[in-house]
């Protein structure tokens, strides 16, 4: 296997897919704002959440149970991302979405991934994905911003 492998960029159509973001802190949030704008499937289990979580549950752009994971509640997703503070937990969910065969993210751990999440850039109908293959995320993030204003230079 390659030391240095990179990642195929893939866009896909989430709108009728259900998504599961697992986790609703800094990580979980962040993924679940660029997801809110892909799907109206989305569904976040967490006990907690940033207020940004709830403005969008309030909008209606996603459904937000408010528990602790249990196993059952992915069992009909087509995609998962576990985001939670917990290692332990994310691994399980993993091993759950394996055995399920649903396509999983775990935020802890670029291993027991089967896609990366990437930043996301969006203008008017350019989706733009960014990433450095899980190697350097300050890379990413530069280039991302560098993208970003040459967007916003050609709108002006």
């Amino acid at each position: 296997m390659k030391q240095n492998k990179r990642y195929f960029p893939m866009f896909v159509d989430l709108t009728e897919k259900k998504v599961v973001v697992v986790g609703a802190g800094r990580i979980g949030s962040r993924r679940i704002r660029t997801l809110a704008d892909f799907t109206d499937h989305l569904t976040v289990i967490a006990p907690e959440a940033l207020p940004e979580v709830e403005r969008l549950e309030e909008e209606g752009r996603l459904t937000w149970i408010r528990k602790s994971y249990e196993r059952d509640l992915i069992l009909d997703a087509d995609l998962v991302l576990a985001c939670t503070d917990d290692p332990e937990l994310n691994s399980g969910i993993y091993s759950v979405c394996k055995c399920l065969g649903i396509q999983v993210n775990v935020c802890s751990d670029k291993n027991k991934c089967d896609f990366y999440f990437p930043g996301v850039i969006t203008e008017e109908s350019v989706v733009v994905g960014i990433t450095a293959s899980g190697t350097d995320h300050h890379q990413a993030k530069l280039v991302r911003e560098k993208i970003e204003h040459a967007l916003k230079d050609r709108n002006d």
